[in-house]
């Protein structure tokens, strides 16, 4: 009986995914590829690993065991290329990061160009994801860091199978229309004003909950915009004013917004999220490592401009 690892890896994926379709996704190949490497598989070992006769395809019981034999050998890999890099000069390979747009242009890109410096081997991917689906995709390994961003006032998220890294503390700022004739100077004197609100499970909605509950009003949400882009828009434009953090606020053009006075806003939380080493050494990923450090270099550049910008 001989067994193609290759295809291994495509019973592994559908395991852990829970179909073909989502295995086919991750994999970067048709529902029709992964099917055809499931078949044959079966053929190596004799065996039905896939069973077929319901809507949804699941495993048989020969099947989860072979796949359980898979994500050992998945495990192996990984710690094998690990041990190998030790042996080379330059760290090499790919590392797949998902993000939010303010962080990709803002921490995402100047940290591409720390790491080509420093190393041109390592091969980047960046997939414009976050919140639970990017979670999802760091636990299944179709992604190997998330950035992650959190209202000061809430704990940082502590999970047995998740490491957290510390980035950037991004402050926020209030901004109102630019012709306001007089810009408020604190939060109490905008509890009637109309808000361009954050999502509720985003940073900057935390955020104004958290001022609303400290400063004893109810927020008249009259839009609630998930994109900066279209915050920033809506408030130029006259609709309201809003909470955005100050890398929102760089490429702004003079005049735009009024950045208000009021302080006391308070903050976000931007790190990186890495799945906890299952491997023998218990090390991270030490592209991954490179790619934290790159980030970080690239907050310190952004914490100059904020500081000069605003």
């Amino acid at each position: 009986m001989d067994i193609d690892p290759r295809r291994l890896r495509v019973l592994y994926e559908v395991a852990r995914r829970g179909g073909v379709m989502r295995a086919a996704e991750a994999m970067h190949l048709t529902p029709s590829a992964v099917s055809q490497q499931l078949a044959q598989l079966e053929r190596e070992v004799g065996l039905a690993l896939i069973d077929r006769s319901q809507r949804r395809v699941s495993l048989t019981p020969a099947g989860r065991v072979l796949a359980g034999y898979a994500e050992r050998v998945e495990s192996e890999l990984a710690e094998a290329k690990r041990e190998l890099t030790g042996f080379t000069d330059r760290l090499a390979g790919p590392v797949t990061i998902a993000a939010f747009p303010t962080v990709i242009r803002y921490l995402l890109v100047p940290a591409l160009r720390i790491l080509t410096e420093r190393h041109p081997k390592i091969v980047p991917s960046i997939r414009e994801l976050y919140g639970t689906p990017a979670l999802r995709e760091l636990r299944l390994g179709g992604v190997d860091l998330m950035i992650t961003e959190q209202d000061m006032s809430r704990p940082v998220v502590r999970q047995k199978t998740m490491t957290h890294h510390p980035l950037y503390l991004d402050e926020y700022r209030i901004v109102a229309p630019p012709d306001w004739p007089d810009a408020p100077s604190e939060v109490a004197a905008l509890a009637g004003a109309p808000w361009v609100a954050g999502l509720p499970d985003q940073a900057c909605g935390q955020a104004l909950e958290r001022l609303a509950a400290l400063h004893g009003f109810t927020p008249r949400k009259v839009h609630v915009i998930e994109e900066f882009p279209a915050v920033l828009d809506l408030v130029s434009a006259g609709h309201g004013v809003a909470i955005v953090p100050a890398l929102a606020l760089l490429n702004v053009p003079p005049g735009e917004v009024t950045v208000t006075a009021v302080t006391g806003v308070g903050a976000r939380r931007l790190g990186a999220l890495t799945r906890v080493s299952r491997t023998r050494s218990g090390e991270p990923d030490p592209v991954q490592a490179v790619v934290i450090d790159a980030l970080r270099a690239a907050a310190d550049l952004i914490a100059d401009q904020v500081r000069e910008r605003l």
